[in-house]
């Protein structure tokens, strides 16, 4: 019984674990993402090598919909740099006729320095304003320091997340009369997180108990009313 027990929680556990390795790809996040304004965007790179440092990360802009606008954080030991470019057609903004954005921002580690495995590091931009949609689409490539790169450029599509979705920023729209949304909080860079794995195997391991619990509990009630079936 109690190996049929531990062979349940295993699988538990590894079910749990999955997601989690699954979702960890490029994310984007921002508190004040509403067309018009300028909002705080937040690109969160997971390291999901086990042996190789991320090294670069280039997040390639929207162009269909430009961002006038684009201002970076510094970041400790990474050196970013961005490019401009001519756009395919011409976009009116609330600030006039845009003929050419930002399209592509490149972040590069320093030599020895980079996201270990097992660890993120958060890059943050300022950007708008914003175009009047519902969705921002980034494409973003993470090269590592054994020379394999990881293309996050793949649209959703039918409600299903592909195998290298791309990152998604999902825009708001403010209430008529409202005032602008607050600043987003300070980010900590991910060096003094610790590990991005040990969240996931925590959470893990927490149901994994509480389903030996509730097969421990399930078995002796079980054994109880064996013993008190009459012969």
């Amino acid at each position: 019984m109690w190996q049929r027990i531990a062979v349940a929680v295993a699988v538990i556990a590894a079910v749990l674990l999955v997601p989690g390795v699954a979702a960890a790809h490029v994310s984007v996040t921002a508190v004040d993402a509403v067309p018009g304004q300028t909002a705080r965007l937040t690109f969160r790179v997971p390291n999901e090598s086990d042996t190789a440092s991320t090294v670069k990360l280039e997040l390639v802009m929207p162009t269909a919909t430009p961002i006038a606008f684009v201002a970076l954080k510094a970041v400790p030991g990474w050196t970013a740099t961005t490019e401009r470019a001519p756009l395919p057609t011409p976009v009116d903004t609330p600030d006039g006729r845009l003929t050419e954005a930002v399209t592509k921002v490149t972040w590069t580690a320093a030599a020895g320095g980079g996201i270990k495995p097992g660890y993120f590091e958060d890059f943050e931009l300022s950007a708008g304003p914003l175009p009047d949609v519902g969705t921002i689409v980034f494409k973003a490539l993470q090269t590592y320091s054994d020379g394999e790169v990881s293309r996050w450029i793949e649209e959703p599509t039918g409600g299903q997340e592909p195998d290298d979705p791309a990152p998604v920023l999902h825009l708001t729209r403010a209430a008529p009369g409202s005032a602008p949304p607050a600043a987003a909080p300070a980010a900590t860079g991910s060096s003094d997180t610790g590990p991005l794995p040990v969240v996931l195997s925590a959470a893990a391991l927490a149901v994994a108990v509480a389903a030996l619990v509730l097969t421990v509990a399930g078995a002796r009630r079980a054994a109880r009313d064996a013993n008190r079936r009459p012969e």
